[in-house]
C-alpha cells in the first residue's frame, strides 16, 4: 500500500541538556523566553537541525547557533546534532540570555 502524499518527513527528536532542563524550571523565567526555547525545539526538530538563520562551527559542523527570540532580541540557542547515533537526534545544549 502506497503512503499518504501530503505526508512530510519526520523531523529528529530534539532533546534538552540538563542545564536547559534546569533554565526551563526556574520559575522566574519571563514567559516570552519560555516560549522562545519551546519554540526553538519546535523548529529544530521540524528542519531536523537545519534552521534558517543557523550557524554551523567550521571545527564541528555538527554543532549549530541560532537566535532565539525575534531578530536574537533574547539570545542564542546551542544545538549538537547528533546523526551517528541510534537513533539519531539532536540536544539543545545550552541557552545564552541577554
Amino acid at each position: 500500500m502506497s503512503e499518504p502524499y501530503d505526508e512530510e518527513p519526520q523531523g529528529l527528536p530534539c532533546v534538552l541538556s540538563e542545564e536547559v532542563t534546569e533554565l526551563l524550571m526556574d520559575k522566574a523565567m519571563p514567559g516570552d523566553v519560555f516560549g522562545a526555547i519551546v519554540a526553538a525545539t519546535v523548529v529544530i526538530n521540524e528542519t531536523r537541525g537545519d534552521v534558517p538563520g543557523s550557524t554551523a562551527s567550521a571545527k564541528w559542523p555538527q554543532q549549530r547557533r541560532m537566535p532565539l527570540g525575534v531578530d536574537g532580541s533574547l539570545g542564542i540557542a546551542e544545538y549538537v546534532i547528533v546523526v551517528g547515533a541510534d537513533p539519531p537526534h539532536i540536544v539543545l545544549t545550552r541557552i545564552q540570555l541577554y
